[in-house]
């Protein structure tokens, strides 16, 4: 139960250990102190109070080896603490000149960042670990604040003027992402996640423009379609019992059962997938399931795009069960029902309204949106 209430956030980049030691000193220095005047107030009330029997005869007004004691000691410490946070100040106000560059733009009410190749997120940033990362930040309307609390770092992000951050994450994982200033009714949904990323990882993941995994072709998500939904088992490379083959479909002339015939064209191959029972190929019974409304118009299009091509009728770089080994399994640009673009929208859920005001479903914008929705 306690893993979910940690006393503090993790310790994630170069500057935590550092800070969590000057932050865990005054701590300590401060409860040190408390102590030390609250239990002697609390005993030279008890001991003083009105009524007791104690000798007041020879008060004293001052004791200078007391009070060089309680001037010196602070004092001293007090110069050891600055030294280090002076340090840790000076630290992280300067960024190396080999840092990994990000910009960043805060808007009511998400954060967008903006990779030198192009490659673009909302609500989320993608680092390596190991290499400094250098933050180019602006609003694009009122004071915001970039804090990432696993990485003990923060800094305002002001309309008008660049301000800078950098950190070098030392963990791979994911952390939360907030706006440390309040920016407005939805501040509290102004956050999303860092995730900080293996070097070999993070380059794969810039030169595959924003995605885990290499993008599919049509073809290619097609072909991974067709032999999910097990197309392949009736559908063969030559007609048999079960089913007509679909090598060399595309164009050619069908006959149904009904006596009509028809070219198959773009139309008719999506009529056969969702509505198969329409138009019977002659020679077969209704035995296909029908897909409408189990696909998306996006499913059809990159199964017409992989059946226009099978068999190599038309386009010799159609997937093959061989070059397929490489596809990945699930395209990182696909979001679960609703196909998202790749990059800075693959975390959005599409509205016209960049800022809706309706939660009742799911948000397009703040922390919620860019959390994992269990389909990648």
């Amino acid at each position: 139960m306690w893993s979910n209430f940690p006393l503090a956030p993790p310790s994630a980049s170069n500057f935590a250990p550092e800070y969590d030691f000057i932050f865990y000193t005054l701590l300590a220095l401060t409860i040190l102190f408390t102590l030390i005047v609250g239990i002697a107030v609390t005993v030279f009330t008890i001991r003083y109070r009105r009524g007791t029997k104690v000798d007041r005869s020879r008060p004293i007004y001052e004791d200078l080896r007391l009070e060089l004691t309680w001037t010196i000691i602070p004092l001293i410490l007090g110069l050891i603490m600055f030294f280090f946070g002076a340090r840790l100040f000076i630290h992280m106000k300067t960024p190396p000149p080999d840092a990994q560059e990000i910009f960043v733009i805060g808007k009511q009410w998400m954060w967008h960042a903006q990779h030198a190749n192009g490659v673009r997120e909302n609500n989320t940033l993608h680092v390596p670990v190991g290499r400094p990362v250098k933050l180019t930040m602006i609003s694009q309307d009122v004071i915001h604040a970039f804090y990432i609390p696993a990485f003990r770092v923060q800094y305002h992000v002001v309309p008008g003027r660049y301000t800078q951050m950098w950190f070098t994450a030392t963990k791979a994982g994911v952390y939360h992402l907030f706006c440390g200033m309040y920016c407005g009714t939805q501040h509290s949904e102004m956050g999303g996640k860092v995730v900080a990323m293996d070097p070999k990882d993070w380059a794969n993941w810039i030169a595959n423009g924003g995605n885990t995994v290499p993008p599919m072709t049509m073809e290619q998500a097609g072909h991974r379609l067709y032999n999910r939904l097990s197309c392949n088992n009736c559908h063969g490379a030559e007609s048999n019992l079960r089913a007509p083959s679909l090598y060399g479909i595309y164009n050619s002339k069908r006959s149904f059962a009904n006596g009509g015939a028809a070219i198959a064209d773009d139309t008719y191959i999506r009529e056969s997938i969702l509505r198969p029972h329409n138009r019977l190929t002659q020679g077969y019974g209704p035995t296909m399931p029908a897909y409408e409304g189990q696909l998306s118009e996006e499913d059809v299009l990159n199964l017409i795009a992989y059946i226009r091509n099978i068999g190599g009728m038309a386009n010799p770089a159609t997937p093959s069960p061989t070059n397929m080994q490489n596809v990945p399994v699930q395209s990182a640009r696909t979001n679960g029902q609703n196909p998202l673009s790749y990059g800075a929208m693959q975390f959005d859920n599409p509205s016209s309204d960049p800022t809706p005001t309706n939660r009742t479903t799911n948000p397009s914008v703040g922390a919620i949106a860019a959390e994992d929705r269990g389909d990648r």
